[in-house]
Parts: structure tokens; C-alpha cells; sequence
């Protein structure tokens, strides 16, 4: 090639960040490989019979101003809303900043501002996400718990663990009591294996500096009337976030975007093309390029001056074997990683049996997903894909939801039929209260493999395979799985800009990388 060419593996959030910023701010060729078919990875929109799932719930929200920006830049945020998106809008807790952008009823290309509400479905009630001390909580938890939610909670404060794990890390913030109510089970749930296994390191990444005080102190400013909101809200908690955008027709529609973008300006995208080998020169210091295998079965050589990879560590390691030959303990790490794996099945139905109680009148519910709690089912989580947006369903008189199960491959949950899988979602909703058997209209199921990179396993030796892959100069790891790293798309993308940041500048400094999504502010500096 007599243009200089970097190859790009993996057309998710970090992928396709990455060839856009090149184009942008480089004479760098992207050539994006994909294996599947789709754009955004598991921020992908799939479609049955019309309608639209979101793969464990997209909240398009950061307090990185470059990343908000460059949201905005591909899809305008809306201005007035539609008669069709109205109800949908209707109990949000603040006013929305509304501008002069596009109606959403009249157009597509356009980000919605969505209020967020996520609550716990424990013993057939609901509870606030977090956990607020309102007078609803303590009443729903009773005299007794709550009073050992505040001893704990106060004994962990005085007296806290050293955090070898999650649990001791949960248990810091929220108490013994709060922590064995409503986090033990669900985590596990997720996971796989108990708390005390896993890397404490996951908390502070997914649950930033929030504890059962700063959540207090939240709920008590919300009850003083609020001046204009600011989308990026941050002075809030991550988990504490009240609004977010959201594209009309759900997350995959802004990759699509993106692609688009990239096609447009001269990069080039190949579906169905599966990465098989990353070659390594001699020295095992450069990255030569890759070899690719389309959708044929045919394989290609693909020279390029850097090699950007999305795809998992693992999997990366097994592609630069022949010609890197990493060294056994870096393959044990390798072959070490982890993954939790999933799927959701999309159900439609009539109504749900779940409501809330506004003015003494009985509403639809209206939250973005809702954590099952419930003992005794697998399901660990519903998305109410109309409440994301009005536009994710084809029939506005139809609810879509969608229950999200966590497994790992191979293992018995896993390994039913689909049909078996959907049967046990509609039983499991019946059984819990969530809806009637008898007003499913429709189903699908959509298994995602590797969603979700472990913090156990091989984890604790990480800084071994990081230190190795590291010394490749020109092979640059981004993403959540490229990194093996629990991140948010935005965090995902940010370590494609500061990576296109360092092409630019002709300097590398991967520990910039690996920093991202490490502070407890959640990037909260203005950029």
C-alpha cells in the first residue's frame, strides 16, 4: 500500500471511534475488520419483526465534554418533542433542557434527552436505584433491617476492611446489612462466583465514589427545586445520573452513524472478515500488519503501520502466537482471562402486570431496566425497551421488554435450546409478578458471547500480559475487551482518542491508556 494503513479490529464504540478520529485529524487509512455483520459491537441495535433491542441498556452520558461533543457532532439532540414521544416524557423528575434541534417526531437522525429511572424488584416490591433513604425505603425494609442497615453501615465507616475484594470493597460503602439485602445475590447472579472472589478493582470502576452517604445527601438535595440542568451533570455521581441521550432508534443507530462517517471520508469497513493471525516483525517490538479471513473462507494479508485491536485479549494473544511466540507466562494469563457471556430475550406483550401508583391512579411503570432481585430465578435484569425510546416499538400499544440472563457458554443455562430459553423467561416473568403468560404476543432471544471481561481467574497476574503486549510499540489495545476492562462506551471511546491523540503527536505512552476509567472523579475535569 502506498498510503499509510492502520488496521483496525473490531467495528464497536472503540473501533469505530478510532477510524473516524484518523480520518479526522490524520493522513492514517483506517481498514476496519469486523467479524459479524453489525456496527457498534454490544452497543448494537438488533431488530425482530420491527422491533428494536439494546443489548444491556446504552445510557449515552459522560462528564468527558470530548466525548459529549463528539455524540452530539454525529446526532443533533432533539428540540421539541413529538405528540407520538409524549407519554414517554411524562413523569421525568427535572425539566429537560430542550433546544432548537430536531423534532424527533419528524425525524430520525436526531438524540433524544431521556429521563433515568432504574429500580430493584425485591419481594415483589420496588426500590429505588440506588438505594435512597426515603421514608418509602425504610418503610418497605421495616424497623428492624433498617436499624441494622445503620449499625453496619456506621461500623464500616469506623472500622472498614483492607479491600481484597469486592465484597470487602461493597461492604466498605454500604454496610453488612445493605450490602447482604441488595448487593450480595445480584452480583453473584451476574458473575458467577461469590463476591469475595473478585477483584475489588471492579467496584471502583463501575461504581465510582458512591456510598450509602453520598446517595443520602443526594436525595436530600433533590428535594430543593433545581436551576437549569447541565446534560453532562458533573458534580453527580455516576450512578446517580437523572438524565441521559439517547438515540431514536437505540444505540446502534449512532455507530451506523459513525460508519457512514467513516465509509463517506475514504475509510473502508469489511463485514465478515475475522482476524486469524497479528504479525509481529522479528525483533517482536512491531506489529506488521494481519492476516484476515472473509466470508468465504478466503485469507488475506493486510500490511499496515498500526495495528488498532478491539477484540479480546485472549483471542489477540492466540493471533500473534505464530510469529510474536509469547513466552509461557504470558499464555498462562492468556488462557486465564475470563468472561461472563449473556442473552436477552425480547418479549411483547399486552401490558405488564408491574405498575406504579400516581394521584391514587394506577400508570404504566416507567423506568429505563429494572434489577430482579427476586430469589429463585435466573433472570437478573428487564429492560423496558419503550421507555428507552418511544421508537424502539413498532406498535406504541404493545410493551417491549427485554430479560437479560447472564451465563457462561457451555454451561447448563447456556446450552438449552432457544426455545427452551424463552419458555423459562415468559415462566419466570409470570411467576415473579412481572407480567401474565397469557399476554405475550411475540419473543426472540439474542445470546451475546465475552460481553463482560472478569475481574477473577487469571486477573491478579494481569500486569504479565499487559507488560508483554505493551512492548509491541504499534499495536494499540482499546476497548472493553481489547482491554479487558469493565468499561462504559465512553470510556471505551476515550481510549481511542488519546490513542489518536499519540498517533498524531508521533509519542506513545500506553500507561495514558490503561489510566483511563482508573480515577474515582469519573473524568470530571473539563477537557
Amino acid at each position: 500500500m502506498t498510503q499509510r494503513a492502520a488496521v483496525i479490529i473490531g467495528a464497536g464504540p472503540a473501533g469505530l471511534t478510532t477510524a473516524l478520529e484518523l480520518l479526522r485529524r490524520s493522513d492514517i487509512r483506517p481498514i476496519v475488520l469486523e467479524a459479524s455483520g453489525a456496527m457498534g459491537g454490544i452497543s448494537q441495535t438488533a431488530v425482530h419483526n420491527g422491533n428494536r433491542i439494546d443489548i444491556g441498556g446504552h445510557r449515552f452520558f459522560s462528564k468527558v465534554d470530548r466525548v459529549m461533543d463528539w455524540w452530539r457532532d454525529i446526532l443533533p439532540v432533539q428540540g421539541a418533542v413529538g405528540a407520538h414521544a409524549q407519554l414517554a416524557y411524562q413523569g421525568a423528575a427535572r425539566t429537560l433542557p430542550l433546544g432548537d434541534g430536531p423534532d424527533p417526531a419528524r425525524e430520525d437522525a436526531v438524540m433524544l434527552v431521556r429521563p433515568r429511572r432504574s429500580r430493584i424488584y425485591y419481594l415483589g416490591q420496588f426500590f429505588d436505584y440506588p438505594v435512597r433513604a426515603s421514608p418509602d425505603t425504610l418503610r418497605k425494609l421495616g424497623a428492624r433491617r433498617t436499624a441494622r442497615i445503620a449499625a453496619t453501615y456506621a461500623r464500616a465507616r469506623v472500622r472498614p476492611r483492607a479491600e481484597h475484594s469486592l465484597e470487602d470493597f461493597l461492604v466498605n460503602r454500604f454496610g453488612t446489612e445493605l450490602y447482604e439485602t441488595f448487593f450480595r445475590e445480584y452480583t453473584e447472579k451476574v458473575w458467577g462466583v461469590p463476591c469475595a472472589r473478585i477483584s475489588p478493582e471492579w467496584g471502583a470502576q463501575r461504581i465510582k465514589g458512591l456510598d450509602l452517604g453520598r446517595a443520602l445527601s443526594h436525595f436530600l438535595r433533590q428535594l430543593v427545586p433545581a436551576g437549569p440542568s447541565d446534560l453532562a451533570q458533573k458534580t453527580t455521581e455516576t450512578s446517580l445520573i437523572e438524565q441521559f441521550l439517547y438515540p431514536k432508534l437505540g444505540p446502534g443507530q449512532m455507530w451506523e452513524a459513525v460508519a457512514d462517517c467513516v465509509r463517506a471520508a475514504g475509510g473502508d469497513i469489511r463485514t465478515g472478515w475475522r482476524v486469524v493471525e497479528v504479525r509481529v516483525d522479528a525483533t517482536g517490538r512491531r506489529a506488521t500488519g494481519v492476516v484476515a479471513e472473509d466470508r468465504d473462507g478466503v485469507r488475506h494479508r493486510l500490511d499496515a503501520e498500526h495495528v488498532v485491536s478491539t477484540m479480546p485479549m485472549q483471542d489477540l494473544v492466540r493471533a500473534m502466537a505464530p510469529t510474536a511466540r509469547p513466552p509461557e507466562d504470558v499464555r498462562d494469563v492468556s488462557e486465564g482471562l475470563l468472561y461472563r457471556d449473556f442473552f436477552t430475550v425480547g418479549l411483547l406483550v399486552d401490558r405488564l402486570a408491574l405498575h406504579d401508583v400516581v394521584d391514587g391512579r394506577r400508570v404504566p411503570i416507567s423506568d429505563n431496566w429494572i434489577y430482579v432481585q427476586e430469589p429463585g430465578v435466573h433472570v437478573g435484569r428487564m429492560q423496558i425497551f419503550n421507555n428507552w425510546s418511544p421508537w424502539m416499538v413498532a406498535d406504541p400499544s404493545k410493551t417491549w421488554i427485554g430479560l437479560e440472563y447472564f451465563c457462561n457458554v457451555g454451561d447448563a443455562l447456556w446450552s438449552r435450546s432457544d426455545e427452551a430459553l424463552m419458555d423459562l423467561a415468559v415462566d419466570e416473568a409470570d411467576r415473579i409478578g412481572i407480567l401474565a403468560r397469557g399476554c405475550v404476543r411475540d419473543r426472540c432471544i439474542l445470546r451475546m458471547p465475552k460481553t463482560y471481561p472478569a475481574y477473577f481467574g487469571s486477573y491478579d497476574r494481569f500486569g504479565t500480559l499487559r507488560d508483554w503486549l505493551d512492548r509491541v510499540e504499534n499495536l494499540h489495545l482499546v476497548g472493553r475487551n481489547g482491554m479487558h476492562r469493565y468499561n462504559n462506551q465512553d470510556h471505551s471511546m476515550l481510549t481511542a482518542m488519546v490513542t489518536v491523540d499519540q498517533l498524531v503527536a508521533g509519542r506513545f505512552d500506553k500507561n495514558a491508556i490503561w489510566s483511563i476509567n482508573t480515577e474515582q472523579d469519573y473524568h470530571e475535569e473539563k477537557r
